[in-house]
């Protein structure tokens, strides 16, 4: 076969950098976008941010170091301050939440004055310190070192100690643990199941346990004002019938113990103030917060949908590597410096592209859920990504993109943007239903059933036809369980 040369012309669709940064950026969360940001400013020196809260610090911290060093009887100069502050003020390029006279306001600000405002000893000038957070453990080694004198008693003690889990339970056999103890020390099982119960005597009740039945047991014991009759009562369950409470399954309960409805309710009652977790109290959770992408508010026009500044990055090129580009333009001299001016340029606008689609989505959800924000869930109307994408001229990949990990704050409370949209279900007037609708009234129902009397999968479903929603027991089943609501026999009390 004949080797040729031959020329083809075809097209084809290729992503530039400036469109994949542009789609990586949209993706991203408040949190992985800052993040994302601080490695281009690390990367980028002709990228700058006008709202980084360390930049404050250093400018106050040297003011402050300005002002130790003028004499005593003449004021700091204020030249110091205001001649390092005009280098971001001549630049050009801005970004999307840019400001021009709250940038200058900020420069123009005495930041040393402000600084002496306060008295050395005012409480709000000092550093806050987060309080040291005391776990289960030396919680329980505080009160052995009050409690137990002998030192043999107390390394006992510190070895089951050592034995709990986070929730308080001692889920190593004393056994076990006595196996594990060298045979010189002559440790006898009956010294471990003494320094036990001593354990168990301790602060929080129930601590020490080894099932969730002696636990509970541990704090009926030790509750005060309960009657004998029904401690012993409340005692049986837990230590006995357990699983027939956790079940309610009363009308084997009250054959068991031989009692009626008012002596069992006594006894359940008794056995709610009990916590099945007591260590769980001093877990060290840390908890998560989400700040808003967007922001709606009611007004006398409607339903306003605003950006949340405080999320938005404000960005510009820095004024005087940009001048030193501009001077060696002519001289063929901007080699890699140029490349990072123009990802410089391209971040910014591809920023501001990212919060305008993100605002333009939100306004969109809102014209199309009002009667969500007026009346709360019940209203959500069906809402899928293309009717979002038709109306705004995007791609659905476009709106999926932005709904993710992106949230929005409404009276009603925080929602992230995918949670305004659901499917549909057909209602006998030929309309439909959110699914999202449906699951609030799945709430509103069993919310207001009948404690003896709860409703069953079936009855919510035949109350639901009832309004005009046509809707499967199985499906019930399955917003029921997504709501993490418990069916009807663990609903049920006397």
């Amino acid at each position: 076969m004949k080797q040729s040369l031959q020329l083809r012309t075809s097209q084809h669709l290729a992503l530039t950098p400036q469109l994949q940064q542009s789609i990586r950026l949209l993706q991203l969360s408040t949190l992985e976008l800052h993040q994302e940001l601080e490695q281009l400013l690390t990367d980028n020196p002709l990228l700058e941010r006008l709202d980084d809260p360390l930049d404050h610090s250093l400018r106050l911290l040297s003011d402050g170091a300005i002002s130790q060093q003028a004499p005593s009887g003449e004021a700091p100069s204020e030249s110091g301050p205001q001649e390092a502050a005009p280098a971001g003020e001549a630049d050009t390029y801005d970004g999307p939440a840019a400001d021009t006279e709250s940038t200058t306001a900020e420069a123009d600000m005495d930041w040393s004055d402000a600084g002496r405002s306060k008295a050395p000893d005012d409480e709000d000038a000092r550093p806050q310190i987060e309080a040291h957070h005391c776990t289960l453990r030396e919680h329980l080694m505080e009160q052995m070192r009050v409690t137990v004198l002998e030192l043999r008693d107390r390394a006992l003690v510190e070895l089951i100690i050592d034995a709990l889990d986070e929730n308080g339970y001692l889920e190593e056999a004393l056994d076990e643990i006595h196996a594990r103890l060298p045979e010189e020390l002559e440790v006898d099982i009956d010294e471990l199941q003494t320094a036990l119960s001593l354990l168990q005597s301790f602060d929080p009740a129930g601590v020490g346990a080894r099932n969730a039945a002696e636990c509970l047991a541990l704090q009926i014991k030790r509750l005060p004002g309960i009657p004998m009759v029904t401690r012993r009562m409340a005692v049986a369950i837990v230590e006995k019938h357990l699983t027939w409470f956790a079940q309610r399954d009363f009308n084997k309960l009250k054959k068991a113990l031989l009692c009626d409805d008012e002596d069992l309710r006594e006894a359940q009652t008794v056995i709610r103030q009990c916590n099945p977790h007591p260590g769980a109290a001093f877990a060290s959770d840390v908890s998560d917060y989400v700040v808003p992408d967007v922001i709606v508010k009611k007004s006398r026009t409607g339903w306003q949908v605003s950006l949340n500044n405080d999320v938005m990055p404000r960005l510009r090129v820095n004024a005087m590597y940009a001048n030193l580009l501009k001077q060696k333009k002519g001289d063929g001299g901007e080699g890699a410096m140029g490349a990072q001016l123009q990802e410089a340029k391209w971040l910014i606008k591809n920023m501001r592209q990212r919060f305008d689609t993100i605002l333009r989505v939100a306004q969109a959800i809102v014209e199309r859920q009002k009667n969500f924000f007026s009346h709360g869930a019940v209203a959500m109307r069906p809402l899928v990504l293309r009717e979002i994408a038709d109306t705004l001229g995007l791609h659905e990949s476009t709106i999926s993109r932005v709904t993710t990990q992106k949230y929005m704050l409404t009276p009603h409370g925080m929602f992230e943007l995918k949670y305004f949209f659901g499917s549909h279900v057909a209602t006998e007037a030929g309309g439909e239903a959110s699914s999202t609708a449906i699951r609030a009234l799945i709430v509103q129902l069993t919310g207001a059933e009948d404690p003896k009397n709860p409703l069953s999968d079936s009855k919510i479903a035949d109350m639901l036809g009832e309004q005009g929603m046509v809707i499967a027991r199985r499906t019930v089943a399955k917003y029921r369980e997504a709501l993490k609501i418990p069916p009807v026999s663990l609903r049920k009390s006397l």
